[in-house]
């Protein structure tokens, strides 16, 4: 089964728009540095419904398996841009999803 990884940033005041697209760049670039993921996507909250809580911003990335996700959490390109990102924000929520 495939897992869309659904990821949800508060970044913090006066965070520019400009690094926060350099940071989703960086997420980005980890489709072609990581094996098995198949998917990725990033924007601001677009919804009209003012649920978000605060989240501004948040990405999907679906990887093949759930073993493709377990690879890329410890992976050392994976945790270097968690560090460039995590200075960035108040909070962070992450809920992940197994498709069939």
């Amino acid at each position: 089964m495939a897992v869309q990884h659904v990821v949800l940033f508060k970044f913090k005041s006066g965070t520019l728009d400009q690094k926060i697209r350099e940071l989703f760049e960086e997420l980005a670039a980890l489709k072609d540095k990581i094996p098995g993921i198949l998917y990725f996507a990033w924007g601001p909250n677009a919804s009209p419904e003012g649920l978000n809580k605060g989240y501004t911003h948040g990405f999907i990335m679906t990887f093949e398996s759930a073993e493709a996700r377990d690879r890329y959490l410890p992976h050392p390109e994976h945790e270097r841009v968690k560090d460039l990102i995590f200075e960035h924000l108040d909070d962070v929520l992450v809920f992940d999803i197994e498709t069939g």
